[in-house]
C-alpha cells in the first residue's frame, strides 16, 4: 500500500509541474469570462458542474484502470481546477447577488462594456436556447455517468459471486477432507485388525491345492485351531464351529478366510447357506456384497449374485458366465436354476437347460479341471455325483429328434380331423397350413388340465378333404408361458389316408372275415377290409388251410369318399358247409405285409 501511495504523489507532483500553470490560468480565465457573461446566464455555475462531473468521470476511470494514471492525470488536474474557480466564482455571485457579475459591480468599466455589447439586453429566447443547450449537455454527461455507475455495479455484483463461489468451494473441500479423513481413519482399524488374523496374499503365495491339502489334513485331526493363520486353518474352523452350532465363531472364521480372497466356490456356497439362515438372505447379499466390492476373485462374486431374487438371479448368472466362460462352477449353479427341486415341475425347456448345463460342468471333470475350484474335495464329488444322477434321470431330452409335436390325420367323409400330441403339457397351440402366413389357435376346452390347473387347449384342428401335400406347423406355450415352436410337420393326405387305414385293420384284425354273419349261412363277409381298402394293395386267402392260393379283389381306393362301398359290389363270398377255416394275409401299400390271420368256423 505504501508503494502504490507513494508513487501516486509521485505522479501528482509531476503532473502539477507540467500541467499545473496552464490549467490554473485557463480554468481561471474562463471563470472570469463566464462572470462578465453572468447577465446571459449562470455560466459559473455550468462551468462548475460540467467540471466537477468530468473530474469524477476520469477519476473513476482511473481507479478502475479503464485509462492509464499517466494519460488521464492532466486532464483530472484541469477539470478540478475548472471547477473549483468556476464554482468560488459561482458562490460569491449568490453571496452579493450580483445578477451582472461580480467583476462589473466592482469595476463600473466592466459594466459599461457589457452594456456596450448589448449583453445585459439579450433577448430571452437566446437566453432559452442556451440554457436548452446547456441542459443536454447535462444529461449527456448523466448518461455518461450512469454507465459508469452500471458498470461499476456489474463489477462489483460478479466480484460477489466469485468470493460466494469460493467460500462453497472452501467448504466442500473441507468436508470432503473431513470425510476423507474419517474412511482413512475406518481404514487404518481394519488393517490393524486384519493384520492380527492374517497376512497378504503375497505373502502366503499358497496355490488351492496347497490350501485343500491342508484342510484334508486337519479335518483328519478333528477340532478347532487354537492360533489360526492359514486360510485352509481358518475354513477348517468355520465347519467345526459350524457343525458344532456356534455360528458367531463360524462366521468370523468365514469372514476371516474371505479375507485371503482365495478364488474357491465351496467355502462361500458354505458361508451363503449359514448367512441366510442366520440374517435371510438379504443379509446374506449385504454381507457378501460388501466382500465381492474388495474382492478378486471370481468365486465370491459368483456366490453374491447367488444372493438376489430368483430372475434377477438368472440374469446375473447369465451375465457371470458370459464373462467368465470357463469358469466350470457357474455351469452347476446354473443348472440349479431349472432344476425340478428349484421350480417344483420343470417344462421341457427347463429340462434342457438344466442338462445342457450339468453337461458343461461334467466335462471339465477330465484332467482334474474341476479340482482347483475346490478346498473341501468332498463337496466336490458331491457336486459330480448330483449331475450324474441328474442327467441319467433326464435321459436323451437333449436329443432334437425326439420330443417334438406329432399330427396324427383321420380321415371321415367330410373331411380330415387333426389331432396334435405334445411332449408336456400346454396352455395354448396354435397351427398354420404352409410355410408361411399367420397362426391360428385352436383355442380352449370345457376342462381344465390337472397337470397345469388352467384350461385344456384343444388339440385337434378340421381340415378340409380337398386339402393337398402341404406342410403344418406347430407351435405352443408351456406352462411358463414360453412359447416353443414352430416345429414344421408334413402333411400327405394320401399316404396319412393309407397309413390310418393300415393302424385300424392292424389293431381290429378280428373283423376282416366273419362267418355266417346275421344268420346268413353259407356266405363269408369281409367288410372291414373293404372299408379301410385304402390301405390294401392285395389279399391272399385260403380255406381250410393256410396256403393263401386264392385273392380277393378289392375295388380302387376313392380318396374323396373312402369308407363308402360301391354299390356294384358284394363284400362276401359263397363257402361250402365242410370249410371249417380260412386263412388271411394282407399285402399294404407300403409294401408291408400282416402276419397270416385264420379264422375258424363257429
Amino acid at each position: 500500500m505504501s508503494e502504490i501511495a507513494t508513487g501516486t504523489t509521485s505522479l501528482l507532483r509531476a503532473s502539477l509541474s507540467r500541467t499545473g500553470k496552464w490549467a490554473g490560468s485557463v480554468a481561471f480565465l474562463s471563470g472570469a469570462v463566464s462572470d462578465v457573461l453572468n447577465p446571459l446566464g449562470p455560466f459559473a455555475a455550468y462551468i462548475a458542474l460540467v467540471a466537477a462531473v468530468a473530474a469524477a468521470i476520469i477519476a473513476i476511470a482511473m481507479v478502475l484502470r479503464l485509462v492509464l494514471a499517466a494519460k488521464a492525470m492532466p486532464a483530472l488536474i484541469f477539470a478540478t481546477s475548472a471547477a473549483a474557480i468556476a464554482g468560488g466564482v459561482y458562490g460569491v455571485q449568490q453571496e452579493t447577488n450580483s445578477q451582472n457579475g461580480v467583476i462589473a459591480a466592482l469595476v463600473p468599466a466592466v459594466a459599461e462594456l457589457q452594456q456596450s455589447l448589448g449583453i445585459v439586453s439579450v433577448k430571452v429566447a437566446k437566453i432559452e436556447k442556451t440554457v436548452t443547450e446547456t441542459q443536454k449537455t447535462v444529461e449527456a454527461v448523466k448518461k455518461s455517468t450512469d454507465t459508469v455507475a452500471q458498470k461499476t455495479d456489474q463489477i462489483a455484483e460478479t466480484q460477489k459471486q466469485q468470493t460466494a463461489q469460493g467460500a462453497e468451494t472452501q467448504k466442500t473441500v473441507e468436508a470432503v477432507k473431513q470425510t476423507t479423513d474419517t474412511l482413512a481413519a475406518g481404514q487404518q482399524q481394519q488393517q490393524a485388525q486384519a493384520e492380527k488374523l492374517q497376512a497378504t496374499t503375497e505373502q502366503i503365495a499358497a496355490s488351492i491345492d496347497t490350501i485343500a491339502k491342508g484342510f484334508a489334513q486337519l479335518a483328519a485331526q478333528g477340532g478347532a485351531i487354537a492360533d489360526p493363520k492359514r486360510p485352509d486353518e481358518f475354513y477348517h474352523n468355520a465347519r467345526v464351529y459350524e457343525l458344532a452350532g456356534d455360528m458367531l465363531n463360524a462366521r468370523r472364521a468365514y469372514l476371516a478366510f474371505a479375507g485371503f480372497d482365495v478364488d474357491a466356490i465351496d467355502p462361500y456356497t458354505r458361508f451363503a447357506t449359514l448367512l441366510r439362515v442366520q440374517d435371510g438372505k438379504a443379509g446374506a447379499r449385504e454381507v457378501f456384497g460388501q466382500l465381492a466390492g474388495k474382492a478378486k476373485a471370481p468365486a465370491i462374486k459368483l456366490v453374491h449374485l447367488l444372493q438376489f431374487g430368483d430372475a434377477q438371479r438368472l440374469d446375473k448368472l447369465n451375465a457371470f458366465i458370459s464373462a467368465n466362460s470357463d469358469y466350470a462352477p457357474a455351469y452347476f449353479l446354473l443348472a440349479q436354476e431349472f432344476s425340478e427341486d428349484r421350480l417344483g415341475s420343470q417344462t421341457l425347456a427347463d429340462k434342457r437347460s438344466e442338462a445342457e448345463a450339468l453337461t458343461k460342468f461334467v466335462s471339465y471333470e477330465k484332467d482334474g479341471g474341476l479340482l482347483k475350484y475346490f478346498v473341501d474335495q468332498t463337496q466336490l464329488a458331491d457336486w459330480l455325483d448330483r449331475s450324474r444322477t441328474r442327467l441319467a434321470a433326464l435321459g436323451d431330452v437333449l436329443d432334437p429328434s425326439r420330443f417334438v409335436p406329432t399330427l396324427t390325420p383321420t380321415r371321415s367323409n367330410a373331411g380330415w380331423s387333426m389331432t396334435i400330441s405334445l411332449p408336456e403339457p400346454a396352455t395354448a397351440i396354435s397351427w398354420r397350413l404352409g410355410d408361411s402366413g399367420p397362426f391360428t389357435d385352436t383355442g380352449l376346452m370345457a376342462m381344465n388340465d390337472q397337470r397345469t390347473g388352467k384350461p385344456m387347449p384343444n388339440p385337434s384342428f378340421e381340415l378340409p378333404d380337398s386339402t393337398v401335400a402341404t406342410t403344418i406347423g406347430i407351435k405352443y406355450l408351456d406352462i411358463r408361458g414360453r412359447e416353443t415352436g414352430p416345429f414344421d410337420i408334413r402333411f400327405d393326405p394320401d399316404s396319412a389316408l393309407q397309413q390310418g387305414n393300415k393302424q385300424i385293420l392292424d389293431q381290429f384284425w378280428t373283423s376282416w372275415i366273419a362267418f355266417d354273419a346275421s344268420g346268413n349261412h353259407g356266405l363269408v363277409y369281409f367288410t372291414q377290409m373293404l372299408s379301410f381298402r385304402c390301405a390294401i394293395k392285395e389279399v391272399r386267402y385260403s380255406l381250410n388251410g393256410t396256403a393263401l392260393d386264392k385273392e380277393i379283389k378289392m375295388p380302387p381306393c376313392d380318396a374323396k369318399d373312402p369308407y363308402a362301398i360301391p354299390a356294384d359290389y358284394q363284400p362276401y363270398f359263397k363257402v361250402k358247409d365242410d370249410v371249417k377255416s380260412m386263412a388271411v394275409q394282407v399285402t399294404y401299400t407300403d409294401g408291408t405285409k400282416s402276419p397270416v390271420r385264420e379264422y375258424k368256423r363257429q
